[in-house]
């Protein structure tokens, strides 16, 4: 049987901090509000020109009429046209708020900014491999009980285990970590006891040992330069050599349904 401990080396780790990606460019929507204004006020002009076709038809000759009727109609097909335009121009503007909503997130304040100069933080161990959250950020911790499966969800997804009042999704916190280091054998060594609840959500990793808590300073931290392909990973505490969790950003990819290889 293999050393659990050999998986808490240095590069078990560091593998997390070398696939990094720089945030995407905003997305300035400067040409497709001009375009918007311009394709509405060729509809408004449209429009009025057909009022004022229809107004003119009693006023002219029978041959005048037909030719009238003939102008409306190609004056509606034309405003059909436009409006076919503004709706397809309107997805792409709800493309680009989207997008400009992702780059948002990603542009949100680091957690090494939230933090303050000096902080507390919770060590944890997990197949070998020691975490660390913030202490700010724990939501509790509580002693595993009967965790109920759900169909359908991924999985890496435990299940559901309540306490008092409060349900818990909890999380293989082994498989979400390191899915390429997962193997049956690690699965049948895992002696999950406790749930690290993350802030105020229902979310919780579950984890084999509490270590202890450490006031640290953010110096202490070798912190990531940007998210890249894994925003829960704010850094590394270099002493312990253990990776510090982005509580905010880890929520947000369990809440997706997003794994840890994404």
């Amino acid at each position: 049987m293999k050393d659990k401990n050999e998986f808490a080396k240095e590069s078990v780790v560091e593998d997390y901090l070398t696939d990094l990606l720089t945030e995407p460019a905003e997305t300035d929507d400067a040409d497709t509000a001009v375009a918007k204004k311009l394709l509405e006020q060729a509809a408004s002009s449209l429009v009025n020109e057909l009022k004022t076709a229809e107004e003119n038809v009693d006023s002219v000759s029978d041959s005048a009429v037909e030719l009238a009727q003939e102008t409306a109609e190609e004056l509606v097909l034309r405003e059909k046209n436009v409006d076919l335009m503004l709706s397809e121009h309107k997805e792409k503007f709800e493309e680009v708020d989207i997008e400009s909503s992702e780059v948002h997130v990603e542009a949100s304040a680091s957690l090494k900014d939230v933090l303050d100069e000096r902080f507390q933080a919770l060590f944890f161990e997990v197949a070998g491999l020691t975490l660390a959250v913030p202490l700010i950020e724990l939501g509790g911790i509580h002693e595993i009980k009967k965790i109920a499966p759900i169909i359908g969800k991924p999985n890496w997804f435990m299940g559901v285990m309540i306490k008092n009042q409060d349900k818990y999704n909890v999380v293989n916190s082994a498989l979400w970590v390191m899915p390429e280091k997962y193997s049956p054998e690690m699965a049948d060594n895992l002696d999950y006891r406790f749930v690290i609840n993350l802030g105020k959500t229902p979310w919780g990793l579950a984890c084999e040992k509490l270590v202890n808590t450490v006031e640290l300073n953010k110096s202490d931290v070798k912190w990531r330069a940007n998210t890249g392909k894994r925003p829960w990973l704010a850094g590394m505490v270099k002493e312990k050599m253990c990776a510090l969790i982005n509580v905010a950003e880890l929520v947000q990819m369990l809440q997706s349904g997003l794994s840890n290889k994404q």
